[in-house]
This record gives structure tokens, C-alpha cells and sequence, in this order.
């Protein structure tokens, strides 16, 4: 049966998949104590700047300004503190980013930066508590409001949200980046609200839109094997497809590992929302992909397709994202395959944990060892916000497997 009942499978999964006892909890516990050590070197805390980076040579963490549109990051300190249980500190990061929801569209990246803050916080905050239901309902209208901004940037004769309105004269055109695919769960959980709202008055439009830049993005981003390109750019007038380029891999023809980590993250949550076939049947696809290609470590590095393979550098990053996902993907597949991803992601969580990647006591953060953009010489080889966000969540939800079945 496709639709196979999480619990089955994980049940069968924890059974005769995981032979080696992983202590996810004490990874988890080892994420709260960084957090803490980065509360704590932040004091007095300045709630408009969010941590972004530690270069290598760097022990603290670098700051931006939360409030600027520009900064696409600063969604997931307060996603981590979320999921960490530091609720006020995470409470007050959030709020300092609901002007954001409020401003005409920057860019794609409004929905990582409200699925980090306001989702994350509205999952996280107790029903039961009339407080907190308070701050729910206030954070759910939010959300909504941001969907709609969001949800601005699509041309509906592409079919796609414009990624980046700033470029469209350096691409040619409409702009998709492959990174948008995460954005789209913005669209889907507000649709889902409002169904559940407006009863009868309920017209479904976000979800329409997010449908259509899903279907469209697979049409066009992917090559035959199911490998990425970051970025697919269209005519803005007739929506015609032009042409396709790896704007931050290795060069047009290569396989930028976070890009494909977006599309395996991407597509698996199009099918939790939409439970389409055709979407799990892709997520697979661009998963299986990827998976045949990792290392031994199960790391992949920067680009796939970099000449320098083995002397270049690893993506924490896209390590982290392609666990998460894996571990959601699992609930929806087979058995066989269930099997498979679960041990996948467990080999990236045990490498992710070792002291090879840990950042332990050189650092605040997480992780070490994450890709930015390698063209562009930014963040390479640091300790990246994201990559800790992907981290916790992994873990997070690695741990919710395991306690199904103890």
C-alpha cells in the first residue's frame, strides 16, 4: 500500500533497520546546551539581530539584522529556539519579524523566514494554554497575512513565484530558484486554514498557486535523472521556459547538493499536504538520486560534480536538510524503502554528530563545516544557522520515531 501507515513502517523499520543504537537524545541535549552558551553570549540580547554564521577561523557568532527583508536567515535562530523550548527568548526573536509580513515582497525567502519564526511557534505553543492559545491565533493570522504577501509574487503565466524580483534583468527573465520549493509549505499550511475557516467562501487559491509552481518546477528544473538546476528562468511576458543554470553549483551541468537537498524537502512536503501520487513518486526520484551518489560518511560535498572530488569541501547543510526529509519521507513510502531511508538518515546523524562535525566547544553553534555560496566565496567552510535549524530538526523528528516504538 503507497500510503503506508507511519507507525508500520516504523515500527518494522525500528525492528529490522536500525541494528546500531543511535543516542539521539543526547544529541538533542547537546543542541540545548549550545543554545544556551549562545543566549548566553548574546546577552544583553538585541532581539533585531539574529545569528547567521561563525567563519572557520571564528569563535562567535556573526549577526544581521533581523528586520531587513535582505536577510533571509533570520527565520531560524527563533525556529531553533522553538524547538529547543527557550519559548520566550524564541517568542521575542518572532516578533520582531511580523513587520516582515506586512512589507510588499522582497523575495521568495518571506516563507523561510515565517516558517522558522511563526509556524515553528505556533506548533510549538500549548492549546491548552489560554496564553499561549492567544499567541496561536495572533501568530496564525500572521501567517496568513504573509501567505497572501507571498503569494504576490506569482505570475500566473509561468506559473511560478518569482524568486528573486531583484534579478530578473540579471537573468533575463522570471526567476525560479530551486530553494523556493521550501517556501511553498507557507502557502499550503494558510490554505489549509482558511478551508478549515471559511467553510462554503473558501476558494482555495494559495493552494492553486503553490500546486502550480510545484508542477511547473518539476517540469522544467530537473534533468532526465532527476538531478537540479538551482535556477530555471522564464519569459515574464508569455511564461515561455528559456533556459536553466546552476547560479550557485559548480557550473550549469553539475549537481549543487543543498539544491537537491531542497527538491528531496521540498517535494516530500507538497505530498504531505497535497497527497498527490505523482509528488511522492518525484520526491523518491530526486531522493534515489542523491542518495546513490553520497560518500561513504553519507556528507555530500558542495557540488556532487566538482572536479576536485575528494580535496573540496563538504555540506553540512544539505547533509542536514536531506535527513530531515528523509526521515518524513519514510512515513509515506513502502517498506522496503522506508527501511532504506530511515538507515540513510541515521548514517547522516551519527556522522553529523561526531566530532568531526560538531562544533562543540570551538563554537556556539552546531555544526561545523557547511557551504554558503562557494561562487560567490561566501560562508565557506563555517558554521551556518541553517544547517543547525535542519540539525534540531532532524534529530527532533528522529527522536519522535523512536519513541513511537518504546
Amino acid at each position: 500500500m503507497r500510503n503506508s501507515c507511519f507507525l508500520l513502517v516504523a515500527g518494522l523499520v525500528m525492528l529490522t533497520g536500525c541494528s546500531q543504537q543511535f543516542d539521539v537524545g543526547q544529541h538533542i541535549g547537546y543542541c540545548h546546551q549550545q543554545v544556551k552558551h549562545s543566549l548566553s553570549e548574546l546577552a544583553p540580547i538585541d532581539y533585531t539581530q539574529t545569528p547567521r554564521n561563525i567563519g572557520p577561523e571564528e569563535s562567535h557568532w556573526n549577526l544581521k539584522d533581523a528586520k531587513t527583508s535582505e536577510e533571509w536567515c533570520s527565520g531560524f535562530f527563533p525556529g531553533i529556539l522553538w524547538m529547543c523550548g527557550e519559548k520566550e527568548q524564541a517568542a521575542r526573536y518572532t516578533q520582531e519579524l511580523e513587520c516582515l509580513a506586512y512589507r510588499p515582497a522582497y523575495d521568495h525567502d518571506l516563507g523561510f523566514q515565517m516558517i522558522g519564526s511563526f509556524l515553528k511557534g505556533w506548533q510549538c505553543l500549548d492549546e491548552k494554554s489560554d496564553a499561549d492559545k492567544a499567541t496561536k491565533d495572533h501568530y496564525r493570522q500572521v501567517l496568513i497575512d504573509a501567505a497572501d504577501t507571498l503569494a504576490t509574487l506569482f505570475n500566473p503565466r509561468v506559473g511560478t513565484l518569482l524568486s528573486w524580483p531583484r534579478n530578473v534583468g540579471m537573468f533575463g527573465g522570471h526567476n525560479t530558484i530551486i530553494d523556493n520549493m521550501i517556501n511553498l509549505e507557507l502557502l499550503f499550511w494558510a490554505d489549509q486554514q482558511l478551508k478549515e475557516g471559511q467553510g462554503s467562501t473558501y476558494d482555495g487559491r494559495l493552494s492553486r498557486i503553490a500546486v502550480s509552481h510545484a508542477d511547473t518546477t518539476m517540469r522544467y528544473h530537473f534533468r532526465e535523472d532527476g538531478t537540479i538546476n538551482h535556477v530555471a528562468v522564464y519569459d515574464t511576458i508569455t511564461g515561455r521556459h528559456i533556459r536553466n543554470c546552476n547560479h550557485q553549483g559548480y557550473d550549469d551541468n553539475s549537481l549543487w547538493s543543498r539544491g537537491q537537498a531542497w527538491a528531496i524537502y521540498g517535494y516530500t512536503m507538497v505530498y504531505r499536504y497535497t497527497r498527490d501520487a505523482k509528488y511522492l513518486d518525484f520526491a523518491q526520484k530526486v531522493t534515489d538520486v542523491m542518495l546513490s551518489q553520497l560518500p561513504e560518511d553519507h556528507i555530500p560535498y558542495w557540488d556532487m560534480r566538482d572536479p576536485k572530488i575528494p580535496d573540496t569541501y563538504r555540506d553540512a547543510s544539505a547533509a542536514a536538510i536531506i535527513a530531515s526529509a528523509l526521515i518524513e519521507l519514510a512515513g509515506y513510502v513502502e517498506q522496503d524503502k522506508a527501511q532504506k531511508y530511515i538507515r540513510e538518515a541515521q548514517t547522516i546523524l551519527e556522522t553529523l554528530s561526531s566530532a568531526d562535525y560538531q562544533s562543540r566547544d570551538r563554537n556556539p553553534a552546531f555544526l561545523l563545516h557547511s557551504v554558503g555560496n562557494m561562487p560567490a566565496g561566501s560562508e565557506i567552510d563555517a558554521s551556518i544557522i541553517y544547517a543547525d535549524y535542519y540539525y534540531i530538526e532532524a534529530l527532533t523528528r528522529f527522536n519522535n520515531y523512536r519513541n513511537t516504538w518504546k
